[in-house]
């Protein structure tokens, strides 16, 4: 097989379409065509299957869709460490969409003025996908909310977070939010986030059974609490930069759930890059300034 035909397979299989799959590559159809032709010949199996819409794989094409995916990522390794003297190409890192918003900044400042000559993108998603993202060698790191515990994985410390149930101001524990007049709702990330799950489980401690609302964004999260239609559970650093902090009220946990500890998540087998290298370095600088005071403000549930 050629690398080249595995490369075209790749984009063919993501973007669903051998004109789509054109477009991206800048070549034209009949040779994607061609080569997509070529591939299955070679393998003796029949690997997409035609549709009005585009192609979608077949059980064969699903199978090698895996393994192409690995060789062009190890490929692309290879190609940055031959030239790996200094920080360039792409990097891609992966974050929780509450650490994006108050850990990533003053890193991805200093780190981008330091080395222009990287393709730094970041993706924010909740723990589990993240964690699915670098096990299959989409995303070169993440952060997300440990520990992971994956024998593919190795993972560090970098923050650790002051954890605050939160509800709107007129409700002076979590309870009295409980009993509101539409039922116990809770305003959370989609399913996968970390926070969500340990906020579940401190409201069916109470004998609740909650409703859950999943939302895509903090500042939708916050703005629903801020205005009595559920609670939720974020890092109190975070809630504390919001614009909505004096509409808000925010409660101590019990000691078990009152902290999460963010940590950085690559895979083992994978080629260390002088850009991931730096990354780290810069991640680290921001975590020795990052340590936080327990808040006076807050309240024991």
């Amino acid at each position: 097989m050629e690398l080249s035909d595995l490369q075209v397979f790749v984009v063919v299989a993501r973007t669903g379409g051998i004109t789509r799959a054109a477009a991206e590559l800048h070549t034209v159809q009949s040779s994607i065509s061609a080569r997509m032709a070529g591939l299955e010949r070679e393998l003796g199996a029949i690997l997409l299957r035609r549709h009005a819409r585009g192609v979608a794989l077949t059980a064969a094409g699903e199978q090698l869709f895996g393994y192409a995916q690995r060789i062009t990522s190890l490929a692309d390794e290879a190609r940055r460490a031959v030239r790996d003297d200094r920080p360039r190409g792409p990097l891609r890192i992966g974050a929780m969409e509450t650490t994006a918003g108050i850990r990533l900044p003053p890193v991805l400042e200093s780190y981008t003025a330091a080395w222009p000559d990287v393709d730094l993108s970041v993706l924010t998603a909740p723990t589990e996908s993240l964690v699915a993202l670098v096990k299959d060698h989409a995303l070169d790191g993440a952060l997300v909310a440990g520990p992971v515990d994956d024998v593919d994985l190795h993972e560090e410390q970098v923050f650790t977070e002051e954890m605050v149930v939160i509800t709107a101001l007129r409700h002076r524990d979590l309870d009295d939010a409980l009993r509101g007049p539409n039922g116990p709702r809770l305003l959370v990330f989609r399913a996968g986030c970390s926070y969500r799950r340990r906020l579940e489980a401190i409201v069916r401690a109470r004998g609740v059974e909650p409703k859950v609302l999943d939302y895509g964004t903090v500042e939708g999260i916050l703005g629903c609490v801020a205005a009595g239609l559920g609670v939720t559970m974020l890092p109190r650093a975070l809630v504390e930069h919001s614009g909505l902090r004096h509409r808000l009220r925010l409660h101590r946990t019990a000691p078990a759930d009152a902290t999460v500890t963010t940590v950085f998540v690559r895979r083992r087998d994978a080629h260390v890059t002088m850009a991931l290298k730096e990354f780290h370095r810069h991640l680290h600088a921001a975590a020795d300034h990052s340590a936080l005071e327990p808040s006076p403000v807050a309240l024991q549930l």
